[in-house]
C-alpha cells in the first residue's frame, strides 16, 4: 500500500481551484489499486471535504490533513483521529501582537471562521474558502473551544507581516509555529504540530514505512511534509525553497496535471 499526502492550492487544484478530468482518472486508479490519498492542506476541514465532496471523490481510503497538520480526519470511520489546539491564551496574545502592526488575524470554531471585522482581507479570504464568518472584535469570545489556528493576513504589505512574525520569535519558541502558506497568509499553529508530524502520524498508524509515503506541495507550509515522506514532490510552480526541501520536481505545473503525470511515471 502506498500513501500519497498532497496540497491542495497550487498542487492538485488547477488554477481554477478544481480537480482537473485527468487527475480524477489519476486519484481514480491510485485508491482502487489499495492506496490511500491523503489532502493535507492549510485550510479547515469542512473547506477540504468541499473540494473533496466537488471533485466527486466518495471513494474509501481518503484521509484529511487539516490546518496544517494540526488535525488528522479519517473520512471513512467519520472522525478525527489526531488533533492539536492553540490554548486560548495563545489567540489572545497572538490578537494583541497583531494589533499592534494594524494586521487582520483569525481564527477558526468547527463551524466558521471567527474574524475581528468584516473587512478586506477576510472578503478576499472567502473567494476561496467558502465558510460561514462570525464578526467576534475580541476572537476569543466566540470560541467555545480551543482552536487549530490563526492566520494573519497582509494583501498589500508582505513586510508587515514579516516584521510580526519575528517579534514573535522569542515568545513563540516551545509555543506555536509560524509558517508562510504563501505571501500573504501567515500560518500560526502548535508548535509540535505541522504537516511533516501529521505524515510520520499517518503512517505509523496504518503500519506503513515511510519510504512508501509520496508527499506534494508548493508552499512553504508544505516542507515538513515533503522532508517526512519517502518522495517528496515539489511542484513545478513551488517556490524555490520547496524545491530544494524535495527529492524530485514535476515538469508539468498544477494547471497541467503536473502531480499525476509524475505519479503514473513513480507508480
Amino acid at each position: 500500500m502506498k500513501l500519497l499526502f498532497t496540497d491542495l492550492d497550487g498542487t492538485l487544484l488547477n488554477n481554477d481551484s478544481q480537480v482537473s478530468d485527468g487527475t480524477k482518472a489519476f486519484l481514480d486508479d491510485f485508491l482502487a489499486a489499495g492506496n490511500k490519498l491523503i489532502l493535507s492542506s492549510g485550510r479547515p476541514k469542512d473547506s477540504v471535504l468541499e473540494v473533496k465532496n466537488n471533485a466527486g471523490l466518495t471513494q474509501n481510503g481518503i484521509l484529511l490533513i487539516c490546518s496544517n497538520g494540526t488535525q488528522v480526519y479519517d473520512c471513512d470511520s467519520r472522525t478525527t483521529i489526531m488533533e492539536k489546539r492553540l490554548p486560548l491564551p495563545y489567540v489572545s496574545y497572538l490578537q494583541e501582537q497583531a494589533a499592534r502592526y494594524d494586521l487582520h488575524i483569525q481564527t477558526y470554531r468547527e463551524d466558521a471562521i471567527v474574524t475581528p471585522a468584516e473587512d478586506r482581507e477576510i472578503t478576499f479570504y472567502r473567494r476561496r474558502i467558502h465558510l460561514p464568518f462570525i464578526v467576534s472584535p475580541n476572537l476569543t469570545d466566540a470560541l467555545t473551544e480551543a482552536p487549530y489556528k490563526m492566520l494573519a493576513i497582509s494583501l498589500d504589505d508582505f513586510d508587515k507581516l514579516e516584521s510580526f512574525r519575528r517579534s514573535l520569535a522569542d515568545w513563540a519558541e516551545g509555543k506555536i509555529q509560524t509558517i508562510y502558506s504563501s505571501d500573504i497568509y501567515l500560518e500560526l499553529f502548535e508548535h509540535t504540530a505541522g504537516k511533516g508530524n501529521a505524515v510520520r502520524f499517518v503512517c505509523d498508524h496504518f503500519g506503513v514505512p515511510l519510504s512508501d509515503a509520496y508527499a506534494a506541495g508548493d508552499a512553504d507550509n508544505d516542507i515538513s511534509m515533503l522532508e517526512a515522506a519517502g518522495c517528496g514532490i515539489a511542484m513545478s510552480n513551488a517556490t524555490d525553497k520547496v524545491k530544494q526541501a524535495a527529492d524530485i520536481v514535476t515538469e508539468l505545473d498544477n494547471d497541467k496535471d503536473g502531480l499525476a503525470a509524475l505519479m503514473r511515471k513513480l507508480l
